[in-house]
């Protein structure tokens, strides 16, 4: 007996909406559920291409190290092994070029640019993003990047 294309098409759409992976976030700021659809680092927006992963970005010291070391549980733990972080203060000197690179988050938070779902900004929703989840602020935050990108390279 076989089966048709079409049966077989939305028995695979069955499988992958049973497939997704529950997080749940228990951290300083946060305490939710979300679900991840995609594949870790995969399937991102066609226009969407990031240089870094959150893992070297970690690694390179992005916001003085005082970003996300109370997260570990959410994200991979090889994310965390090389990452440089410093719990206490935001410490310029691990950032890689060795200077305060950032801005206060109470800086993003009175432009109105952090949305609830994640209330660190930018760089949780990449986290996020590239461990498969997708959601309603994507295409904002996206373009919020590329808007970044053009900035950088002229």
């Amino acid at each position: 007996m076989g089966f048709s294309g079409e049966f077989l098409l939305s028995m695979h759409f069955a499988i992958m909406l049973t497939m997704k992976k529950k997080v749940i976030v228990s951290d300083l700021m946060q305490k939710c559920t979300y679900y991840c659809t995609e594949a870790i680092g995969k399937n991102f927006h066609s226009e969407f291409k990031p240089e870094l992963t959150p893992q070297q970005m970690l690694e390179l010291g992005v916001f003085g190290g005082k970003y996300m070391t109370d997260c570990k549980n959410e994200f991979p733990k090889s994310w965390f092994v090389k990452a440089k972080l410093c719990h206490k203060f935001h410490d310029p000197s691990l950032n890689f070029f060795g200077i305060n690179a950032s801005k206060p988050l109470l800086y993003w938070q009175s432009k109105g640019w952090i949305h609830p779902a994640d209330p660190r900004g930018w760089f949780q929703w990449y986290c996020r993003y590239y461990m498969g989840r997708r959601f309603d602020d994507d295409e904002r935050q996206i373009r919020r990047w590329k808007a970044m990108t053009r900035h950088i390279a002229k």
